[in-house]
């Protein structure tokens, strides 16, 4: 551990003196961060957090680059690219946390601290973890399906296979459902990281089971666009789905989705840049797991949502 310490704290280097002979121009340090791809949009409000972190903070650069779209490889490449950098820190949402594990260990042995959020690597040495329980928001939407259903119906789960934190709410939505007997999974759909193709699987899926009583998608692909539940009937089946950010309250004020499931958008960024600054300056996180808290949005709250989140984006 001295080894990291004296690694992040930078090995005692003198900053170059300002040009007018008086105190020397404090270095910015230089944190990446790596959303999964450029392509998700609801990764953007996370690069806002961050530049608004990094502004406030004074002494940060933050470092944006992801692959286009969702790639595995082509993300640890841009990981390996920042540690041959020697960059200050780095925070990265995980495509594939067991994909990643290695290279964010070499990272770690580079003396460069590594959190992640949104998507974790758990099996990594990162030192935190910024997002939401998963496995409790998977719980979550299975129940509201069972409540929807009354305890009995089919269901469609929309996931992209890979992500750990895909994974783990799969995982709590399989949980809830196992227990109410009526409850049937008839498919688990695999996005593969890809909003585009999320209105194809949602109009096969329907016309493969005419008499679905719900769609839970534990991603937003479906709220992200305003047509990929076009092929939806809202008085035959519900639609549970994660994330809150626009166009996803008119959907849901329309009827075609009943249940959101918010994430801490601007948080992903803002917190997770100041916990690298944090550890930077010799703080610790206060624990490897730091629960974001999600919010459950309805037709009954979803107005004071909006008001809120319109606050978020005016940066109050």
């Amino acid at each position: 551990m001295m080894c990291f310490a004296v690694a992040v704290a930078g090995c005692g280097k003198k900053e170059p003196p300002a040009a007018d002979g008086g105190a020397p121009a404090k270095k910015k340090l230089r944190f990446a961060v790596i959303p999964k791809a450029l392509d998700i949009t609801v990764f953007n409000y996370a690069k806002v957090g961050a530049e608004r972190e990094a502004a406030r903070l004074g002494d940060v650069e933050v470092l944006w680059n992801a692959p286009a779209s969702a790639d595995q490889l082509k993300q640890k490449e841009i990981l390996e690219s920042y540690i041959t950098q020697r960059v200050d820190g780095i925070a990265i949402s995980a495509l594939n946390g067991d994909f990643l594990t290695d290279t964010i260990n070499r990272a770690i042995d580079a003396g460069i601290p590594v959190v992640t959020w949104d998507s974790d690597a758990p099996k990594s040495r990162r030192m935190a973890f910024y997002g939401v329980d998963d496995f409790k928001s998977g719980q979550i939407m299975g129940e509201q399906a069972v409540k929807m259903l009354g305890g009995n119906g089919k269901v469609a789960i929309i996931t992209s296979f890979g992500a750990t934190n895909l994974q783990l709410r799969l995982d709590g939505v399989k949980d809830v459902l196992a227990k109410s007997p009526g409850m049937q999974i008839v498919e688990v759909y695999d996005i593969k990281e890809d909003a585009l193709r999320c209105g194809e699987i949602i109009s096969t899926g329907t016309r493969r089971y005419p008499d679905l009583g719900a769609w839970i998608s534990v991603g937003g692909w479906p709220v992200f666009t305003r047509n990929a539940l076009a092929a939806v009937d809202p008085s035959k089946t519900k639609v549970i789905s994660f994330d809150t950010n626009p166009p996803a309250p008119d959907l849901l004020k329309d009827g075609k989705v009943q249940v959101l499931l918010g994430q801490k958008y601007f948080g992903w960024g803002s917190e997770t840049v100041r916990l690298l600054h944090d550890i930077k300056n010799g703080r610790m996180p206060p624990s490897p797991m730091i629960d974001s808290g999600v919010d459950v949005v309805t037709k009954d709250n979803v107005d004071a949502y909006v008001e809120q989140w319109n606050k978020l984006v005016a940066g109050k």
